[in-house]
């Protein structure tokens, strides 16, 4: 929708320009400016034409000069700026202030001030009617005209407002009025990223005395009747040291250490250069130092960095894919493997990407690689060069258009390394820009025929079939299979299997997108599932968000938060400190919480001017009645021998945010009358500890009061009656087998998942049904094989390709008996790891040692294929992969390889 704004907008300042003498003309700027009122309320991008259509304005209606295009450009500058940070956001400042003004000021009831600021706006704008009507100023009338219906399209913000109002299940942010809906629009929640000026990466942070103050956040007190401040953000913006400040700071992350050691990478900076280590503690001979700031990086490294990696590597290559190729859909870093462009002529990839000769065959099968063979980019540069030598205005124009949605987005958003997913939507716009150029290669490729066939339509007819032949075709034909997303019904389908997973009437905590979007799908759209309350824990960090979990939402009930608004509202106990007191043992949970609401000065602790929250005690424990939790199925009975009267766990951190503080408050009062539940792709962080009393139960764990440790490092134990049933009974799978169906790396990742929960659950069936003398109970064998088997059945290899979550699947297969079904398995995985490796061990130093990790990993492959079929006395399987890894291991440690067979003799003699 916001490709389709742009578009229309641009074409309706063409038509404009046709019709510019018609006195009736303005009604098609009039039009554009409702179109980018509206398009505010999709994306931004549509503002980014408005340099475009400023100079289509002044190319028609003033003589052209140098001078006057550069005043135009300025004037097109301005109207951006003032449209993206005063226009946007300061008509709902204006509309907050006034509101607060009101009703804190005068004291009128809530909205008044809105109302009032509206009114005020409503009259303006018919009063500047009014007066350029009556004096005939046609320009000034356009542009009120302009300006109102601009507000009209912006307007359609309001029905956030009510539908925030009418308390929807699902309500992100709650913009319920003019306040609230100023921080939603400046997207507060996603923290600042520098622009003009900023933070290198390792700049050291000044005293929090000398932080900025940020804007304080306001909240309706209906008893008070008027706006209170919940949190006055005082010095809560950090500011750094100067010394290593700089204008257009492009290395600025410190939050993750893998952003710095990028930084460090793609800017081709020294860490001794800007790093020193500092002794900090000692212990015998050995000293413990840790890294602090030398320097700052140059400012050319910062510029190197830029243009490596922002413009390069995440502006470039997404340019390539559309219009020379595309080495695969695997997200890239850097790696010579993933995500690169690539065209298809082997002397060129072989410069950028190594020998592509030895890539393995089911590497080049990914659906994602493409070949455009640059028939698209060169098509493209000839349309521009063919449209400066043409009509050189309408190439600037367009240029405008290219720029602005390209690399200007990579300016604004200057993204940090490692992004969470390829973001090459972002600049959607610049790619259509270039295809206008595409457009007008086919027109020059029609001159150049019509010089050699001089009359008639041969020469246009000739250039179309040429130019559909050699690009539209080829991308057509290339591009369609990983474009396609019939008949793929996974998102869905996973979704209704996270839901599927629980109980009635569960608490389901979730994290991120993938684990929560789709299941708000089901539970809304279809229906599925509406008794099961997610609790994405992303932003259960916001009070608006925990205000909608205390509230019914279809068939779930509330979530048992016993905290009111005024306990966790935003600035209040937004981090709670753990401290250890040493007299403490476990602490019962409900009892902090019991503090908390009566005597809350007991959890809190004066240091200078701020007061700290706090709770004595990491080790925490929840009260369990054994009869009660095997009564209502959250333990089978058959555990109940194993359950404890008290599940005692330790949070391993110094501080907790608001998020595990709402867990907790749960934890303290569910009583154990509704079933818990952590989505499997949540990651430990969330679980907050409690992994020894987790129950494997599909794609969620339960939680449980049985203890479970597993030598393994497994999570957790599994409760295979229900995984059983849930994963062969209940379990939908999208239709991933079907033809042509397409698997993205999102859902092939998803798919993994899976084959390590049906490897799980085989494994766990095969542990129960061991006796004493090491045979099987037959039933739990075969179920333990039929679960091997649906997992083969449904995640085949011609849709999930074979990696290292299918190793275990092996592995119980061959614990199971079915040795020939294992050896399958383990064969193939030979034949792939031989092939990368070949591969891997192809390419030049550098990227070579950019691919280390998956070389180990191949390695450990083999070599754990290699210890099995030993043990297993599997000699054909052992025959293959022992040359195989001695080979590749050889090559890796750099030293000859010994066949454990050579060894055995010697090692057997030092054992006697």
């Amino acid at each position: 929708m916001s490709s389709m704004f742009t578009a229309l907008v641009f074409w309706l300042m063409l038509k404009w320009e046709e019709d510019a003498d018609d006195p009736r003309a303005f009604r098609w700027i009039i039009l554009i400016a409702f179109l980018v009122g509206l398009s505010i309320g999709v994306h931004l991008l549509n503002i980014l034409t408005i340099p475009a259509l400023v100079m289509i304005y002044y190319y028609r209606r003033y003589d052209v000069t140098k001078k006057g295009v550069f005043y135009a450009l300025l004037i097109s500058l301005i109207l951006l700026a003032t449209m993206f940070y005063i226009l946007i956001p300061g008509m709902v400042w204006l509309a907050g202030h006034f509101e607060l003004f009101f009703i804190n000021d005068i004291g009128l009831p809530f909205n008044s001030g809105t109302i009032i600021f509206f009114a005020l706006l409503i009259g303006l704008i018919v009063l500047g009617l009014n007066y350029s009507r009556k004096k005939g100023k046609v320009v000034l009338n356009t542009i009120v005209l302009s300006f109102t219906f601009l507000m009209i399209g912006y307007s359609t913000f309001f029905i956030l407002i009510i539908r925030s109002n009418a308390n929807t299940p699902i309500n992100e942010n709650s913009p319920r009025d003019a306040i609230s809906l100023l921080a939603y629009l400046n997207r507060e929640q996603y923290g600042e990223t520098p622009l003009f000026t900023g933070q290198y990466f390792n700049a050291p942070l000044n005293q929090s005395k000398d932080w900025r103050d940020a804007s304080p956040i306001y909240e309706k007190d209906v008893e008070k009747g008027k706006y209170v401040v919940t949190d006055a953000r005082e010095n809560s913006r950090p500011t750094y040291n100067k010394k290593y400040t700089t204008f257009f700071p492009r290395m600025w992350s410190s939050q993750e250490n893998h952003h710095i050691a990028a930084y460090l990478e793609w800017g081709g900076i020294s860490e001794k250069s800007v790093y020193k280590s500092v002794p900090t503690t000692s212990q015998g001979d050995k000293i413990y130092t840790q890294a602090e700031p030398k320097n700052p990086p140059t400012f050319g490294e910062n510029l190197r960095f830029f243009l490596t990696y922002q413009v390069g590597h995440m502006y470039f290559r997404y340019f390539f894919w559309n219009f020379v190729g595309r080495q695969n859909d695997i997200q890239g870093h850097g790696s010579p493997t993933d995500g690169n462009w690539y065209c298809g002529i082997p002397v060129i990839d072989r410069m950028h990407l190594g020998n592509q000769e030895m890539v393995p065959d089911h590497m080049k099968s990914n659906k994602g690689n493409n070949s455009f063979y640059f028939l698209p980019l060169i098509l493209g540069i000839v349309g521009l060069f063919f449209h400066l030598n043409k009509h050189s205005k309408d190439t600037l124009i367009v240029t405008l258009l290219f720029l602005m949605t390209g690399l200007a987005i990579v300016i604004y958003l200057n993204q940090y390394p490692y992004q969470p997913r390829e973001r090459d939507y972002a600049y959607a716009g610049s790619f259509y820009a270039f295809a206008i150029w595409i457009g007008l290669g086919v027109m020059a490729l029609a001159q150049l025929l019509k010089k050699l066939f001089k009359e008639g339509i041969i020469a246009p007819v000739a250039a179309t079939l040429i130019a559909l032949l050699l690009v539209p075709a080829i991308m057509a034909s290339e591009g369609w299979d990983d474009h396609n997303r019939g008949d793929r019904y996974t998102a869905r389908d996973f979704a209704k299997n996270y839901l599927a997973s629980c109980a009635p009437n569960a608490i389901l905590f979730t994290n991120g997108d993938n684990d929560t979007f789709p299941l708000w799908y089901v539970q809304e759209v279809e229906g599925y599932r509406t008794d099961v309350r997610v609790v994405n824990l992303s932003l259960f960090n916001t009070d608006w968000y925990a205000d909608q979990m205390k509230r019914k939402a279809y068939d779930s009930d509330p979530v048992p938060i016993s905290m009111n608004h005024k306990e966790y509202r935003q600035g209040v106990r937004d981090i709670v400190y753990l401290l250890q007191d040493k007299d403490l043992g476990y602490v019962n949970i409900k009892d902090l919480f019991d503090i908390l609401h009566n005597n809350p000065a007991k959890l809190q602790q004066k240091v200078r001017e701020y007061t700290l929250d706090f709770f004595p005690s990491r080790n925490f424990y929840i009260p369990v009645d054994t009869n009660k939790v095997v009564e209502n199925g959250t333990i089978p009975a058959s555990w109940k021998a194993d359950a404890t009267d008290s599940l005692n766990w330790t949070i391993n951190r110094n501080i907790i945010q608001k998020n595990t503080l709402f867990c907790l408050d749960i934890l303290a009062h569910f009583n154990w009358d509704r079933p818990i539940y952590f989505a499997i792709t949540t990651g430990d962080d969330a679980y907050m500890g409690l992994e020894d009393y987790f129950s494997l139960e599909g794609l969620v764990y339960r939680l449980v009061p049985v203890k479970t440790i597993n030598p393994d490092g497994a999570t957790g134990r599994v409760n295979t009656e229900v995984m059983y049933d849930n994963m062969m009974n209940k379990f939908v799978w999208g239709n991933l087998t079907g033809k042509g169906v397409y698997l993205d790396e999102t859902n092939l990742r998803m798919c993994m998942n899976f084959r390590n929960n049906f490897a799980r659950l085989a494994m766990a069936l095969l542990d129960e049904g061991q006796q004493a003398d090491g045979s099987f109970v037959p039933e739990k064998k075969q179920k333990a094989v039929a679960v091997l088997d649906r997992c083969m059945e449904v995640l085949p290899e011609s849709a999930v390709p074979y990696n290292y979550f299918v190793l275990p699947v092996a592995e119980a297969y061959y614990r199971a008996g079915e040795m020939e079904k294992g050896n399958t398995i383990m064969s193939r995985l030979v034949d792939l790891y031989d092939s990368d490796l070949a591969y891997y061990f192809s390419l030049d130093k550098r990227r070579s040692e950019q691919v280390n990790f998956d070389k180990r990993q191949a390695l450990y492959i083999l070599q754990r294929i290699m210890v099995l079929s030993q043990q297993l006395k599997q000699d054909e399987l052992y025959k293959k992969v022992e040359p195989v890894f001695g080979k590749y291991y050889s090559l890796y440690a750099g030293v000859p390889y010994q066949s454990p067979q050579q060894t055995a003799p010697e090692t057997a003699k030092d054992s006697q």
